[in-house]
């Protein structure tokens, strides 16, 4: 079968499977809350690219037993996926960029999940990069660990020796690495240790996010894998998209060429504002890697 060929009936497994999930699993079910997709409400006057599904990744800092919608955004990644080209991009936002939330004022970028939610979020970060997200999709800790476990673990490429005394002792050894959901998270967790501090750890969000998708597109042939795949997402999501909505972001998904995949972290210096620590993000290189994204969902200079 071609390549082309494979793709769609990939999306058509996923649009049947997520029809009849949706008539089977009402609201997704009272499983436990692994992520949450939240419909973004677009600023009036904006223009909405029909052909590509922007998300916004969120990993939240809450803690069992807080409203992860309301905590502090710990992993940011804008997600890009053209459904024509099957290009994607992913623009890495350090969480600790200090940035003007609206109705706020000044503060860390991830502190707008925590004033607002990811109504605020999103536009916080459009404002920045000059792309607005069509979806939020949030997610915990133990959330990407078990979704990393559910998929058989991944592989990612380590430039650097580095470790945590708390996250992770034993140290990420450098070259390719074998990671299970513990694994993953913890390296994806990790500043302090870090020389580039923030931007590295974006940077090692994207190494994560790149191994969730090799190792989805590995496994994508094997006989129930998708269809698994998306019950699993389903029964553990909260969302307010439509059944229509839903199948547009799997057809997306199930049309990126990983050939195509590109992602960059904003860039920026070091400041400090009342003693704290935080980055001053590069606004200027920001809304050039949204115009570059925005052209076909990649971003040809990092």
């Amino acid at each position: 079968m071609s390549g082309r060929s494979s793709r769609a009936l990939r999306t058509l497994v996923l649009g049947l499977v997520l029809g009849l999930t949706i008539l089977l699993i009402p609201n997704s079910a009272p499983e436990p809350t692994r992520f949450t997709l939240v419909k973004f409400q677009h600023s009036a006057g904006v223009d909405v690219d029909q052909e590509t599904v922007w998300i916004l990744a969120v990993g939240s800092d809450a803690r069992k037993g807080e409203d992860p919608l309301r905590s502090r955004g710990d992993a940011l990644q804008l997600v890009g996926m053209n459904t024509r080209t099957g290009a994607a991009t992913s623009i890495g936002i350090p969480r600790d960029s200090w940035v003007p939330i609206p109705g706020v004022g000044s503060n860390r970028v991830n502190a707008a999940l925590y004033y607002g939610g990811p109504q605020l979020l999103g536009q916080t970060v459009g404002d920045l990069v000059g792309v607005e997200p069509d979806y939020l999709m949030v997610t915990t800790f133990w959330g990407m660990r078990d979704m990393v476990d559910d998929i058989g673990g991944i592989t990612v490429r380590n430039p650097r020796y580095f470790s945590d005394e708390y996250l992770w002792p034993q140290g990420f050894e450098q070259g390719e690495l074998r990671l299970g959901g513990h694994g993953a998270t913890a390296f994806s967790r990790v500043r302090k240790s870090l020389a580039g501090g923030d931007f590295d750890r974006s940077a090692n969000q994207q190494r994560v996010m790149r191994g969730i998708q090799a190792r989805v597109a590995q496994r994508a042939d094997e006989p129930g894998f998708i269809e698994g795949g998306v019950f699993s997402v389903l029964q553990h999501l909260d969302t307010d998209a439509g059944p229509t909505e839903l199948f547009r972001i799997a057809q997306a998904v199930a049309q990126v060429d990983p050939r195509r995949i590109t992602g960059c972290v904003l860039p920026g210096g070091i400041g400090n504002v009342g003693g704290a620590s935080v980055v001053i993000p590069d606004t200027a290189t920001a809304k050039r890697y949204g115009d570059d994204a925005r052209k076909d969902a990649s971003i040809k200079r990092c």
